[in-house]
């Protein structure tokens, strides 16, 4: 198997559970985020269980040029990614012009623009050699309208349109492109978006390492869409399709709403 990946957010929740799942099966690593402390702790934790070699690259995606900086960096290390894991992201509750703008705007830097750079890159890099997996994590918000967290929303379905368009044009040159569209995951993103005390952290929930599984599994059978339950899949393949728009509109802003 292609044994050295890219994670992006790899300091907690799905991205921390990506990187232990692909220690386990024998992969080697490159852990970034912003909380340096706590990428070594990973390093360590998967270098001592499984063997594996982890190189930990702190830095903030959100920054101009980041990505960019990350790209130049691991060519100056000598270290090229088979597989890359996008999971670098965050949300934010509220009305979109009671936010502020800064935090809006730095939400897509992160979830889009960042993205978008490694995958061009990194992406790029995996064609001229005739293989590579990226995996994007997405959201099942990305597959409608989100009144109260209307960036977020918006930035996921961003990520949802671009990737498998990505995949589209990658796959003759032996690159696929997974997106994973979780249901509400249990993370630290519900405290980081200000999310408790909604109704969508009340809903049905998977533990960060169930929607890891269910994503890199797809990732690696080269699967364009993935979910972590079949209830999540029924719902935006089926049912949200037929239904009135104001209705999803008004059904959605009912889950954010505390």
């Amino acid at each position: 198997m292609p044994n050295l990946a890219l994670v992006t957010g790899a300091s907690s929740g799905i991205g921390r559970a990506l990187a232990r799942l692909h220690a386990a099966r024998g992969g080697d690593l490159i852990v970034t985020a912003r909380r340096e402390p706590e990428l070594e702790a990973l390093k360590n934790e998967l270098e001592s269980a499984h063997g594996t070699a982890v190189h930990v690259r702190s830095m903030d995606l959100g920054a101009p040029g980041a990505a960019e900086a990350l790209c130049d960096r691991l060519d100056a290390d000598g270290l090229v990614p088979d597989i890359l894991v996008n999971n670098a992201g965050f949300g934010g509750h509220g009305r979109h012009v009671e936010r502020p703008l800064e935090r809006e705007l730095a939400m897509i830097d992160v979830n889009v623009k960042a993205l978008v750079a490694l995958c061009h890159r990194i992406g790029g890099a995996m064609a001229a050699r005739g293989s590579g997996r990226i995996l994007n994590i997405g959201s099942s918000a990305g597959m409608m309208p989100g009144p109260g967290q209307a960036i977020y929303f918006a930035t996921k379905a961003f990520v949802n349109s671009f990737s498998q368009a990505l995949d589209q044009e990658l796959r003759p040159r032996g690159v696929t492109c997974t997106v994973l569209a979780p249901g509400y995951v249990e993370t630290e993103f519900a405290d980081v978006a200000d999310l408790r005390g909604t109704m969508l952290t009340k809903s049905g929930m998977r533990t960060p390492e169930q929607t890891a599984r269910a994503g890199y599994d797809a990732m690696m059978a080269g699967r364009l869409v993935a979910y972590d339950r079949a209830a999540i899949r029924l719902a935006l393949d089926w049912l949200l399709p037929l239904a009135p728009r104001r209705a999803v509109l008004a059904t959605v802003e009912r889950t954010q709403r505390k």
